[in-house]
């Protein structure tokens, strides 16, 4: 698998970065985990949008979902739209609602607004999803919202997203031998982070050693956070290979 950065600063688009978005490629397959504020314009650097074989949310703020509103404009009115199916979209239970809501001009349209020209929702269950040779299975973790970890695998390697999530047993169960863990750190650590909402650098670190991984990635650092403390703390905490992430950055997996 190869790992493409579209976006990584957490909670909202920053000066170098737009919001959460990867695109994840196998072989002809491609699928973006997010695609969060300013990622829609970075995808196309890599991919046609048309060519994406499915979408993958681990939850519903804008700074993971709001450019699906710009991927449909597009699939909807490309003057010279190749053929093509439904794209199959996974997510929490009302993704389709939520997303809905989000693209009707108005409050009034919103009960004749449809997407189902376009996409196939599907809600995670408990098994394992497959899109081409990718498997998926995701895990409910620690956020304010119905929020999900991922992991995608494919031929014996394995990639874990965290999403946004607090510290909690389910992030480290689905990434425990993972290749990578892709890992928001969205805080330093402090006595008043307030609990069940993010990991701070040494939260992320201690569930990448506690989950036995081989590579930390550090993400979703916001504009206003330190993130070479984050960096510190997560590298404290895990002794394998930790970096923060950026923009445009690649990653064999």
């Amino acid at each position: 698998m190869l790992l493409t950065v579209l976006g990584c600063s957490g909670s909202v688009p920053g000066p170098e970065s737009p919001a959460s978005g990867y695109l994840v490629r196998a072989g002809n397959t491609s699928v973006v985990l997010d695609l969060g504020n300013g990622t829609f314009g970075t995808l196309q650097r890599y991919l046609d949008p048309f060519a994406l074989d499915g979408l993958i949310l681990s939850h519903l703020h804008p700074d993971h979902c709001a450019d699906i509103s710009a991927l449909t404009v597009y699939r909807r009115y490309h003057s010279h739209p190749p053929p093509c199916g439904l794209l199959p979209v996974y997510g929490p239970p009302d993704a389709a609602d939520r997303l809905i809501a989000a693209y009707a001009p108005n409050a009034d349209e919103r009960d004749r607004t449809d997407l189902s020209d376009l996409y196939a929702f599907q809600s995670y269950g408990g098994g394992t999803a497959r899109i081409g040779p990718l498997g998926v299975r995701a895990a409910r973790v620690e956020h304010p919202c119905d929020a999900y970890a991922v992991r995608v695998s494919h031929a014996g390697r394995a990639l874990v997203y965290s999403g946004d999530t607090g510290p909690c047993p389910q992030l480290v169960e689905l990434a425990t031998g993972a290749d990578v863990l892709l890992a928001e750190a969205s805080w330093p650590e402090r006595p008043n982070n307030p609990p069940g909402i993010h990991l701070s650098g040494k939260d992320a670190g201690e569930a990448a050693a506690a989950a036995g991984v081989g590579r930390l990635l550090i993400t979703h650092v916001p504009p206003w956070t330190d993130a070479e403390q984050v960096l510190s703390e997560a590298k404290a905490a895990f002794d394998g290979p930790t970096e923060l992430v950026h923009p445009g950055a690649h990653y064999d997996i």
